[in-house]
């Protein structure tokens, strides 16, 4: 049972996981590298939060919602399409947010990246070529699951590049949205 923590509760917590994407978003965006020092204390942050809002079941729950989250992007990352900080990142979202807020910062920042994905590959002039991709990388994943793609991967300096972090900063931006509306019906 997800223990229940009050819409002042929420809105704190969807604060807090924006403030760490946006921290996450300024190292990814200025050195590609999100660092360990924001992870870890953010997924110690939010394992202590979340035991001090719920005791011992809200600190469960923080820890499952920070590995369903984890796991999730690790896909991703198996596959050549993330980097580990981003993993790192999604995990400390997730702990923050708990399993209360989990689905909305999960499906709010996939949605972000396709956007953003999109607009980066329009910006360069390479839709056609990124819609080409994604029909390449699903065929591969198909035949030979979590592979990474040779030329299709973050190891090829060719592909264009987004820093992650800024989808995740979207998606929980999105949450904390999501939160003080429903404060305020």
């Amino acid at each position: 049972m997800i223990y229940t923590d009050s819409i002042e509760q929420q809105f704190l917590c969807a604060g807090v996981a924006f403030i760490c994407a946006i921290s996450g978003s300024v190292f990814d965006l200025r050195e590609r590298k999100i660092p360990n020092r924001i992870t870890a204390s953010a997924i110690a942050g939010g394992l202590v939060l979340h035991t001090a809002i719920g005791s011992w079941r809200g600190l469960a729950d923080s820890a499952l919602a920070g590995a369903i989250a984890g796991v999730i992007f690790l896909i991703f990352y198996l596959a050549g399409g993330m980097g580990a900080g981003d993993v790192k990142l999604m995990a400390a979202v997730g702990c923050i947010e708990s399993l209360g807020q989990l689905s909305t910062v999960l499906i709010s920042t996939a949605v972000a990246g396709g956007v953003f994905a999109m607009a980066v590959s329009a910006y360069h002039r390479r839709t056609r070529q990124m819609l080409s991709n994604v029909g390449e990388l699903l065929t591969h994943h198909r035949s030979r699951g979590l592979q990474p793609h040779p030329a299709l991967n973050l190891s090829n300096g060719q592909a264009l590049r987004l820093p992650f972090a800024l989808p995740v900063a979207a998606g929980c931006l999105y949450t904390f949205c999501s939160v003080a509306w429903s404060a305020h019906p």
